[in-house]
């Protein structure tokens, strides 16, 4: 029989790309919990609170935390740029921190560092920086050949702890989208195209278990970096801008050291709520 267990969850969001963050300790003492199953009820918009993922939070030392993120459909994802900056925030709201907090965050594609500086006083908005690690190559995915590219397009395979491809296309707006992302459903999918500005990339995604969004940190990154290599941005630049559905991040490429990314850009606290898993 289903016993209905209370929890305290708050909701955040980076730039349109929206988690429930839930606080482990809260549950340290139901080991049995199907999270995959929880994930797909909470994140369910038209009948619960509604995300794009569920972020399990825990606390590791006083500058150190654990991160797991579930995807809405149930699925597990090592990592999420937008997904660390929510869950950093989160963190901060939680233990009481104020002004600039660094972290060291522990999830499935290893240890990230974070910095958030809050923008006002009450921590609602915060800025953060995080150390996304290095950019690696992979394969193309499976069923790759029947999305049908153009040869003479450009294409990444990346890693930034997730998998990534990247196509470079001459209009974002265009290309459907959907349709392609569902013919590779186990990477991440991401449209770029140059400008405006010199030092920018428009980027479209549709991600891994959550379908088209409205912004994707570590898709940001490996696009950037996509963009660097193929010379749509100066290599020289500081920083990428990269324009999203939700808004815009700031990716440092070969930083803090080379081979690594540093991704920048904000979370936003939404909203607090009690709600109840089935255990």
């Amino acid at each position: 029989m289903s016993t209905l267990f209370p929890v305290t969850i708050t909701k955040h969001n980076g730039l349109g790309n929206d988690f429930l963050v839930l606080e482990t300790a809260q549950v340290a003492a139901h080991s049995n919990i199907d999270w995959p199953a929880q994930a797909r009820l909470l994140c369910n918009r038209e009948s619960h609170i509604g995300a794009d993922g569920l972020l399990l939070l825990g606390r590791v030392a006083e500058d150190a935390i654990s991160m797991r993120l579930y995807n809405s459909d149930g699925s597990l994802a090592e990592m999420s740029g937008n997904g660390i900056r929510c869950i950093a925030q989160a963190a901060t709201m939680l233990y009481g921190h104020s002004g600039v907090v660094r972290y060291m965050v522990h999830s499935d594609a290893g240890l990230r560092e974070v910095v958030v500086t809050p923008r006002d006083t009450e921590g609602s908005v915060v800025d953060a920086s995080v150390d996304m690690g290095p950019i690696t190559a992979l394969p193309e995915a499976s069923n790759w050949a029947a999305l049908g590219v153009d040869a003479m397009r450009p294409v990444a395979h990346l890693s930034v702890g997730n998998p990534h491809a990247v196509v470079g296309v001459d209009d974002v707006k265009v290309v459907p989208l959907q349709q392609l992302g569902e013919m590779v459903p186990q990477i991440n999918l991401e449209i770029v195209e140059p400008g405006p500005e010199s030092n920018a990339i428009t980027m479209r995604v549709h991600e891994r278990g959550a379908g088209i969004t409205q912004a994707c940190g570590t898709g940001a990154c490996a696009s950037a970096w996509a963009a660097v290599q193929w010379g749509l941005v100066p290599a020289k630049a500081e920083d990428v801008l990269v324009h999203m559905d939700g808004g815009d991040v700031r990716v440092r490429v070969n930083s803090p050291k080379q081979g690594h990314v540093t991704l920048i850009g904000p979370a936003e606290f939404m909203q607090s709520a009690q709600v109840e898993l089935i255990l």
